[in-house]
């Protein structure tokens, strides 16, 4: 018998976690698999309402599942190192499985858990599932990790991918039942989040790769960067709690892609997608391979970046009231769907760390608390794009303009006017030039909206200036 530990990779099908232990199991006098989930509260400490919310969501589909299937999906609280050795003893398993993890926090729990089990002599096996390629298993030729995603991207693209994992049958399971109810957000110490959340179950992430499969995917890569048009997956929550497989997602983008093979744009927007699941594997390594990035700057100057302290400023730009209608129309749908458009991130944390002048931990610490799907790995690679400290990250001198943003990405303000209600009815070319209007202008067209709480050209000097700085030009 065997034990399997749930922890990001909330589904029974194509878990390669999962399909090792009943593997493991059938080898075993007593065959068959019991799982169990943990809440451990110093990961819990890390997570933010709108995550434990869709996690919550997710763990009762996964309990359904199980229990279809004549087994049930056990619940306990408490340090793993303490809960798993205790339930191997219970069940009398002869090990334990679970999917790697990545960040520095998951490393280290699970080399504290792995100690636990061998203390129990019981075995234990840490399966790669959540991406595709092992960090370290796409290098250089000297062996080095990457550093520049696009050399990365061409050997992912090139290595073949396995085909999704068939999901264990009840026969494969332990008939057991637990009685123990799945704690709420507050019994585990967090407020109702106040977006609203995605459902979270594997027959939702699969209708929605579906939906995407069949048609905005060929309109990916010219669209992509519209918010307006949500020409995007929304898949991001499901592949970091693991309600759907990566080799799932992976299968169904090829087979959308051969559909259209004698199309070459439409298969080259498949392909485009394709990259971003690259992205995150690619995000993934830097992490493995420098985990104090959560903390410090990936790229190294020769002073330390000056950032502003300016609370007020911080404030407003959380609240979307900076009055730049393109970032505060990110910022609110943040707030409201604990979800914000790529191109919408890349903007507003250019606008923090660029035009506030903002230490970019203040963004990712926000990021980490407001989004449903949150991933240590993307954000902090996402904003150390942005802020100039990271690997492969915009140069310092390229600043994004949040007028020619929002005039480019949104021109008809349709995106803009969404989220900031105080700017419905006013005319597009009016609310892309907010920030140049005068005062009087301001309050004829909307009263209720705020003044720019930055001048972009003066801010945007003083970023070149700061970065120079740092780099010993100055």
């Amino acid at each position: 018998m065997r034990i399997h530990w749930h922890r990001r990779d909330l589904r029974g099908a194509d878990n390669a976690g999962l399909r090792a232990a009943t593997a493991a199991a059938a080898d075993d006098d007593r065959p068959g698999v019991v799982s169990v989930f943990v809440f451990d509260r110093d990961v819990l400490t890390h997570a933010g309402p709108a995550r434990v919310a869709f996690m919550l969501d997710a763990l009762d589909s996964l309990r359904d599942w199980y229990r279809d299937r004549g087994s049930d999906l056990l619940v306990r609280r408490g340090d793993p190192r303490d809960v798993l050795p205790a339930l191997a003893t219970e069940f009398e398993a002869d090990g334990v499985t679970w999917c790697k993890d990545y960040s520095g926090l998951a490393t280290d729990r699970d080399t504290a858990v792995r100690q636990a089990l061998a203390d129990a002599d019981r075995d234990r096996e840490a399966v790669h599932d959540a991406i595709f390629h092992k960090p370290g298993s796409i290098t250089t030729n000297d062996g080095d990790p990457y550093q520049v995603f696009t050399y990365f991207s061409k050997k992912w693209h090139d290595r073949p991918k396995p085909d999704p994992f068939d999901a264990p049958t009840g026969d494969e399971l332990v008939d057991v039942s637990d009685d123990e109810p799945l704690p709420t957000l507050s019994g585990l110490g967090f407020d109702e989040p106040e977006a609203d959340v995605p459902p979270a179950s594997p027959a939702a992430a699969r209708e929605r790769l579906t939906e995407f499969c069949a048609d905005d995917i060929y309109r990916y890569a010219e669209r992509r960067d519209y918010p307006a048009d949500d020409c995007t997956s929304r898949l991001s929550a499901h592949l970091k709690w693991g309600t759907i497989g990566i080799r799932e997602v992976y299968e169904e983008t090829e087979a959308a892609k051969f559909e259209v093979q004698d199309e070459s744009e439409a298969a080259e927007s498949v392909q485009e997608f394709q990259d971003q699941l690259a992205w995150r594997e690619f995000y993934t390594q830097v992490l493995f391979f420098n985990p104090e990035v959560v903390t410090e700057n990936y790229k190294t100057y020769e002073q330390a970046v000056e950032w502003r302290d300016d609370q007020e400023a911080l404030q407003a730009w959380k609240d979307g009231e900076t009055g730049y209608p393109i970032v505060d129309a990110g910022m609110r749908q943040l707030r409201e769907e604990a979800y914000m458009h790529n191109r919408l991130r890349m903007i507003v944390a250019s606008f923090l760390t660029k035009d506030l002048l903002l230490d970019w931990r203040h963004g990712y610490d926000w990021f980490r608390q407001k989004l449903v799907d949150h991933d240590t790995a993307n954000d902090n690679g996402g904003w150390q794009w942005a802020a100039s400290t990271g690997t492969d990250a915009q140069p310092y001198f390229r600043i994004f303009n949040p007028t020619t943003q929002g005039e480019r990405y949104d021109p008809d303000a349709e995106y803009i006017t969404t989220y900031v209600p105080e700017l419905r009815g006013v005319d597009p070319d009016v609310i892309h030039d907010w920030p140049t209007l005068s005062l009087t202008q301001r309050q004829q067209a909307a009263p209720e909206y705020p003044a720019p709480i930055v001048d972009h050209g003066e801010r945007r000097e003083q970023a070149i200036e700061m970065f120079e700085h740092a780099r010993g030009d100055s």
